[in-house]
């Protein structure tokens, strides 16, 4: 009697994320999706994990409970970087929804809020007339998609708009990926947390901060802190931003490398509605994967994964799975399952601000592609650089002209 070979001891470990480049899918993918698509890897932490790349095996993870987003950042535990933010805040949507605010925060995360489109449509033509005055060429992510995204948050929070650099400050190390603790992390979480902290007491603070001030008042609420009420905003400052911020500059990588696409979109902006849902699957702005730690034994495809072990959902491997999205590379707006893409997650930590930020994005495609017809690339993009060590793909500068 023969037994099966240990692919934990069989197969080398591959180091992970493979490759940083926004504008072609790493060639790992498609040969892990196709022979092991549950594959041993090393993190950039140096512990091992078992990163998943098939559609079917990484919706299994995300909506099963034996996997934990929450417990990835117990003492201990194999690790994909080292935190940058304390381990408590990992899970906030958890603390969230157990400290009962979760109702406010979901509220202020409705695009349909009195005004925020029109606010989104002003502001975004207000960014267009900037960048028209300035003339090109210009850094499109740092010129409209930073500033786009880092104001609806301001304006959703309820503080000052002259607060977004300051908290705009802090993301890029806030959103590193590294192997040690950094440094700079803490004291820049140390400092927001001041700064949101006094804007509790600002009289100036509405929205979002301003109901969770008022909650301060209500007997009911006395457990909270206004740390605890100040870790609400910063990290929807921070995670919002760099999310709706990065998915917004790898759409526009995609479009200003795919002409086709971008002039279909700018010819039939009654596509961009179902341009942005094919967009946010295309996109490779998730330059790592979701973590998830097994809380028990569970067998995934042909592998035992054991309890304690980490996995990481590959979300391009997944959203670029033939299997489930026939010819996979093409941008096609009429595919019928296109909303199927794993781009916001799923199971119990489906991104609660999907809604918002289809919004978000489709505005800002519709204002840049009429108010700047021309929109291209001002350099070949093969000179476009890409920022290493971080939690989401993006281009360093994004040169370009109309």
């Amino acid at each position: 009697m023969t037994t099966a070979p240990d692919i934990r001891t069989e197969a080398p470990l591959l180091d992970f994320p493979f490759s940083w480049d926004g504008t072609r899918v790493p060639d790992e993918v498609e040969d892990l999706r196709a022979a092991t698509p549950v594959r041993r890897v090393r993190t950039i932490a140096g512990d091992e994990a078992w990163l998943v790349s098939s559609y079917d095996l990484c919706q299994q993870v995300l909506k099963d409970d034996r996997f934990s987003l929450k417990d990835t950042s117990a003492p201990g535990v194999p690790r994909q970087y080292a935190l940058t933010i304390p381990p408590e805040v990992v899970n906030n949507m958890g603390n969230i929804t157990g400290a009962g605010l979760r109702r406010a925060v979901m509220k202020a995360l409705n695009p349909k809020a009195p005004g925020l489109l029109d606010w989104l449509r002003e502001d975004a033509h207000r960014l267009v007339d900037l960048m028209v005055a300035e003339g090109p060429t210009v850094d499109l992510r740092a010129a409209f998609c930073e500033p786009y995204s880092a104001g609806m948050h301001c304006r959703i929070l309820g503080i000052p708009q002259t607060e977004a650099p300051a908290f705009l400050r802090s993301l890029d190390i806030a959103f590193m990926n590294s192997a040690c603790p950094i440094t700079g992390a803490k004291i820049n979480w140390d400092r927001d947390i001041t700064r949101m902290t006094a804007l509790l007491d600002d009289p100036a603070t509405h929205g979002l901060m301003g109901e969770l001030a008022a909650l301060r008042d209500d007997p009911d609420y006395a457990h909270l802190s206004d740390e605890m009420l100040a870790t609400v905003g910063v990290t929807m400052f921070g995670a919002g931003t760099i999310s709706t911020s990065g998915f917004l500059a790898m759409a526009l990588v995609y479009l200003l490398t795919h002409p086709i696409a971008r002039d279909l979109l700018r010819e039939r902006p009654d596509l961009i509605g179902p341009g942005v849902e094919e967009l946010l699957r295309v996109n490779l702005s998730i330059g790592d994967a979701l973590p998830r730690l097994a809380l028990e034994d569970v067998r995934l495809g042909d592998v035992h994964i054991r309890q304690g072990e980490l996995v990481l959902v590959l979300v391009e491997g997944a959203n670029l799975d033939p299997e489930k999205f026939p010819d996979p590379h093409r941008f096609d707006v009429h595919r019928g399952n296109t909303a199927d893409h794993l781009s916001f997650g799923g199971g119990a930590h489906y991104c609660p601000a999907t809604a918002l930020g289809r919004a978000h994005a489709r505005i800002a495609l519709e204002v840049l592609l009429d108010r700047l017809p021309d929109l291209a690339l001002a350099v070949p993009s093969s000179q476009l650089v890409w920022r290493t060590g971080f939690m989401k793909r993006i281009p360093e500068r994004l040169p370009v002209a109309w």
